[in-house]
């Protein structure tokens, strides 16, 4: 299995990375959400992610349960810089979620699953070809990266040896490990956008 490498901004430190750890902000009636990035051993912030809906659809959430609406999550090293990249759901009728990059570039796209016991996502490269799978136990949070050869990519769960268990007190905190690192930024861009497409974009709370 190959994962293509895609054209990324110069400031890519985000990516040159094997884990991260996520971790939701905390707020009473929030219309978006917003997730700190950090070195799950320091805890030190590397990046934030934002979501960022446009504008209507960010109004109409006081009216309508937002799982249907459409909504934009950017991923920022910086938050002064444009984005490393963006993760973008149409309408609920709508199955795929694009990854895109800061000049609209395409990474890729999921497409979450019609028929699945335990849920999930299909991964697509840019030439539409399925490339891997997200797995995994969706009432928990228990996923793998499954690559079409079956082979291990990655994981996303609440457990890391890293980190004490007290920094895990919600489901919206995880992190994102990649198994392998010989797949390079390409595969750390699909997994990290996997991972919050997981919770922002497939398994948000109303």
């Amino acid at each position: 299995m190959e994962i293509l490498e895609f054209p990324l901004g110069t400031n890519t430190m985000l990516l040159n990375r094997q884990t991260y750890f996520i971790k939701e902000h905390a707020a009473l009636l929030k219309l978006t959400d917003t997730y700190d990035i950090l070195d799950p051993e320091t805890q030190a912030k590397i990046g934030i992610a934002k979501e960022q809906p446009p504008g209507w659809a960010k109004i109409l959430r006081l009216l309508v349960n937002k799982k249907l609406l459409p909504t934009t999550v950017n991923i920022y090293e910086n938050e002064n810089e444009p984005p490393q990249f963006s993760i973008h759901r149409g309408f609920a009728f709508s199955r795929k979620v694009r990854i895109v990059g800061a000049n609209g570039e395409a990474f890729g796209h999921f497409q979450s699953k019609l028929f699945s016991l335990g849920g999930g996502f299909n991964v697509f490269d840019p030439n539409n070809q399925q490339i891997a799978e997200v797995k995994g136990d969706w009432k928990g949070w228990n996923f793998k990266f499954i690559a079409t050869d079956g082979r291990e990519l990655g994981t996303v769960t609440k457990k890391w040896a890293g980190i004490g268990k007290e920094l895990f007190t919600s489901a919206d905190n995880y992190v994102i490990s990649l198994s392998d690192p010989s797949l390079g930024k390409a595969a750390s861009v699909l997994l990290l956008a996997a991972g919050l497409a997981i919770d922002v974009v497939f398994k948000e709370k109303n």
